[in-house]
């Protein structure tokens, strides 16, 4: 953030011979040169305001992020955690509830929504201290080599996760190793070096902006240019334009969390185009089943859902779960990507009546969850006890009255109000009910 020392104005005449100094010993040419930089708008006050959005912007990402990574039960199997070795990081302060059933739709929809709409502001402030980049002596002391290595912890933290984070959101997996704990460890290195950032700006920004909003000069401001070229824009301008920015990218990214015309408008989403088919199944999916080898050689006349607890495995196939008594749920798909669907009307067998056959007739436990998919992070998924007893919870063949089609899951797909699109396994193939 903005840097607000208050130290004693330099004269013109000294500024002018000191530039001429510095000017005979660095190139005009070169970024480390005071009058490389010359743009009018870079200050404090500018920057102290991009500093306090962000502040708020970027607490709201790690706490939602945080939501999310509960959402996932990480503490109650390995197949749910994609983050090993994480240590005191991964502590877990709760069951992830199952309502409001739109709880992860509106979690993650802020997460993905607001990172997105932050990038002009974060491509801003960057730009407004770039100067402070190539000053030198670059270290003059150990407490300005431990702020420089913190700056470098901050802005390198700031651009991994974002870049991280919208490849993810467009399923272009272009970094190494897996999206989860990249995301996860640089997410905390990220944040502690905000924090400690924050901790000595904040204050300094505040009391820039009480002292006279963006108008005015401050006294020792070391992002002001020495020697500013003729104004083309004003500071208050340039802030409308970051907020143009973010607002183009808000309207067309947030609708792939809605309904209706501002749906049609995300365009800079990966699923922004048309709904998959028509009719009871065309709304949004991630993975179709040709895209991870479902075959109907899987999932035909000689498909089988096991069930197993201490009753024993048993066996059914499709036609003896739809002679089981049926129960609905309106829930929507809601995945990490940010993208959401409305409620969707499902129908099949609880859960927890599933429970009841594999031998835990009064208090179902957890449920390991097997897809007949050969591969990929989460065919296999845990679900907790509450998420189990929850009325809603189905093992679900039938959407908005219809069978469900081959890229929903057919024959059978598990809905869990409030859950992470991924832990709602499709093409389901056995069910262990038990401690995990």
């Amino acid at each position: 953030m903005g840097d607000s020392r208050r130290n004693s104005p330099t004269p013109p005449a000294s500024r002018s011979r000191l530039l001429s100094g510095r000017a005979a010993t660095i190139p005009e040419r070169l970024p480390s040169a005071p009058g490389f930089w010359r743009s009018p708008v870079r200050g404090v006050r500018f920057t102290a305001v991009l500093g306090l959005v962000l502040l708020v912007g970027i607490t709201l990402l790690f706490v939602t992020g945080l939501l999310s990574y509960a959402a996932y039960n990480p503490d109650l199997n390995p197949v749910n955690d994609k983050t090993p070795a994480k240590g005191l990081l991964g502590f877990y302060l709760f069951a992830w509830p199952t309502g409001p059933h739109w709880l992860y739709r509106l979690t993650q929809g802020l997460h993905v929504t607001v990172g997105i709409a932050l990038v002009p502001v974060l491509l801003a402030k960057l730009w407004s201290v770039v100067p402070r980049l190539f000053t030198l002596p670059p270290v003059r002391s150990l407490g300005h080599a431990l702020e420089r290595i913190s700056l470098l912890l901050l802005v390198g933290g700031a651009l991994f996760q974002f870049l991280t984070g919208l490849l993810n959101i467009q399923l272009e997996y272009l970094f190494p190793g897996s999206f989860y704990p990249l995301h996860f460890y640089g997410a905390w290195v990220f944040f502690a070096a905000f924090l400690a950032h924050a901790g000595l700006r904040v204050p300094q920004s505040v009391r820039v902006l009480r002292s006279g909003g963006l108008r005015g000069k401050v006294q020792g401001d070391r992002l002001e240019a020495p020697a500013p070229a003729a104004p083309t824009l004003s500071r208050r301008g340039a802030l409308a334009m970051v907020g143009a920015g973010s607002a183009v990218l808000l309207i067309t990214s947030a609708g792939r969390s809605f309904d209706g015309p501002l749906r049609r408008l995300a365009v800079l989403t990966p699923h922004g185009a048309a709904e998959p088919g028509s009719g009871p199944n065309a709304f949004q999916i991630n993975k179709t089943a040709s895209a991870v080898g479902v075959t109907t050689a899987d999932t035909g006349e000689g498909w089988w859902l096991t069930v197993s607890g201490p009753a024993g495995d048993l066996r059914f196939n499709r036609e003896q779960l739809l002679a089981m008594e049926q129960h609905s749920a309106a829930l929507p798909i809601a995945c990490v990507e940010g993208w959401s669907t409305s409620d969707q009307w499902w129908r099949g067998v609880r859960l927890r009546d599933l429970a009841a056959l594999a031998g835990y007739p009064d208090r179902p436990p957890g449920v390991l969850v097997e897809s007949v998919q050969r591969s990929g992070p989460f065919r296999r998924a845990a679900l907790r006890d509450n998420q189990v007893r929850d009325p809603r919870s189905l093992l679900a063949m039938q959407v908005n009255g219809e069978e469900l089609s081959p890229d929903h899951g057919y024959p059978a797909r598990i809905i869990v109000p409030a859950a992470p699109g991924v832990l709602n396994t499709k093409w389901v193939t056995r069910l262990t009910f038990g401690e995990l």
